[in-house]
């Protein structure tokens, strides 16, 4: 393959990839073509991109940016797959097509910078929380002593309250209220 066309794939690399720090690095060997077309199709519902890559290539852009790590694994016939919400939705979606497709390899992935390698690793980032959910338990965290304060401010003042109010009702009736102690 010439320098010019080389210069080409990597440039396309590059453009497609864009600023992603993230990624899944899986295997497509092995994979028929129908079932290579459901995977990308069900992924792009999900705004998840995949791109098959030759690997000395790819080698060559992931160098400098998040996806560095990736590097030493390609190996073999290997697509990145990026975009989406974040890397950990990615990890969740490919893993469901494990189960259905087992010729599908994954063979690592990039959150933050840390890799976490092979089929165990992508397993592992799938479990994590993404970035909305993890958002979300830390709300959580922060709103809760002050629920709970809340509550015990609330509490004896809604007591007195309910006092209040009996004693107002029995008045209105005519009854009398017995002297307490």
């Amino acid at each position: 393959m010439s320098k010019t066309i080389k210069s080409i794939m990597m440039r396309d690399y590059k453009s497609r990839l864009g600023e992603s720090s993230d990624g899944l690095l899986i295997g497509i060997r092995g994979l028929k073509s129908k079932d290579q077309v459901k995977l990308r199709s069900e992924l792009s519902k999900k705004k998840i991109r995949v791109t098959v890559v030759r690997n000395a290539l790819a080698a060559k852009v992931f160098e400098g940016t998040g996806l560095s790590p990736l590097a030493g694994l390609l190996g073999g016939s290997s697509a990145v797959a990026y975009g989406g919400q974040s890397v950990v939705e990615i990890a969740r979606e490919v893993c469901k097509f494990v189960e259905k497709m087992p010729a599908l390899e994954l063979k690592g992935a990039v959150l933050d910078g840390t890799l976490y390698s092979g089929k165990a690793g992508v397993t592992e980032l799938s479990k994590f929380p993404t970035r909305d959910e993890a958002i979300g338990q830390a709300v959580t965290l922060v709103i809760s002593p002050g629920r709970k304060l809340l509550g015990a401010i609330k509490g004896p003042g809604s007591n007195v309250a309910g006092i209040v109010k009996a004693i107002e009702q029995k008045l209105e009736k005519g009854e009398t209220i017995a002297k307490v102690g």
